[in-house]
């Protein structure tokens, strides 16, 4: 099961992530593998976050001005090498 993890204040797509079969784990809170991260894009001091889960090579998704479908979308595409981009 692939693991997500997801800043505060994104409920409705730790929700739609759960719903379609994804681990989601609170933002900060990735002692164990995570396949890649949401985060809102609205709080400057999250960079030293985005910067550790850069390094652990999982995919950065800023949901900034997105739905929460089209978020789940962009986690989709990058966590299926099938998928076509």
């Amino acid at each position: 099961m692939p693991r997500v993890a997801v800043e505060d204040g994104l409920s409705q797509v730790s929700q739609m992530l759960r719903d379609n079969g994804y681990q989601v784990v609170e933002l900060g809170n990735w002692q164990n593998q995570i396949d890649a991260v949401v985060i809102t894009g609205l709080d400057e001091n999250l960079m030293s976050d985005q910067s550790k889960t850069i390094v652990t090579g999982a995919p950065v998704i800023n949901a900034s001005g997105m739905t929460a479908q089209e978020v789940f979308h962009a986690v989709n595409v990058r966590l299926s090498p099938t998928e076509h981009h």
